[in-house]
């Protein structure tokens, strides 16, 4: 049976964590579709055109080293705004969250555009301090020297492209369950999605 679970919001407010921890508390897939641009927009720092790469995407472009990176991350937001990237990827995306065994894609655009019809939508927020001191010690940590006060105007700057683009923009969906996890620990803010979904699957 098909169960698809949507989960959108900006960065670093721990969609992602949620995510890879749900789909691995029901053993459903998961596929973050943040990494589609991030390969789309590393593939263009590299001179190649957004559209011919997004068409051409490869499952081993999903594995570049580069892709959890700021560089990464600023390409993929510009890259995201054009339409015809963005169509490029929408079948991989549809296909995905059909799959039989249940599905958890995280992204910006997935209770409202790529998986409208889910059947448990979640937007994961937190507010813009927290987002800049959990992106910074993750960038920190894995080697980058880089200031708090730059990755909180990374943050904010990518947040204001990807909420105004005309395209998919950056909101919740209507009847996206709000999940904010800025006085949460990872533990709880998971927990708390599990019980969402519990809600929906009839688990107990």
């Amino acid at each position: 049976m098909a169960f698809t679970v949507a989960i959108d919001g900006p960065a670093a407010a721990g969609k992602g964590t949620i995510a890879r921890a749900v789909a691995a508390r029901f053993g459903f897939a998961h596929l973050d579709t943040g990494l589609l641009y991030r390969a789309v927009g590393q593939r263009v720092l590299a001179g190649e055109d957004a559209v011919s790469a997004a068409r051409g995407l490869r499952a081993e472009d999903l594995d570049h080293p580069e892709l959890r990176g700021a560089e990464a991350a600023q390409a993929a937001s510009r890259v995201a705004a054009i339409p015809d990237v963005r169509a490029a990827l929408l079948d991989f995306q549809h296909a995905f969250a059909r799959r039989l065994g249940g599905a958890v894609l995280d992204g910006r655009d997935i209770g409202t555009v790529i998986c409208p019809g889910a059947d448990v939508k979640l937007y994961v927020t937190a507010t813009d301090e927290t987002r800049g001191w959990r992106r910074h010690k993750e960038l920190t940590e894995a080697g980058r020297e880089i200031s708090l006060e730059q990755v909180l105007t990374d943050l904010r700057e990518r947040d204001a492209r990807d909420s105004a683009r005309a395209t998919a923009p950056l909101k919740p969906a209507d009847d996206a369950v709000l999940l904010d996890t800025s006085e949460m620990t990872i533990d709880q803010a998971v927990s708390r999605a599990i019980e969402l979904i519990d809600a929906r699957t009839g688990q107990t």
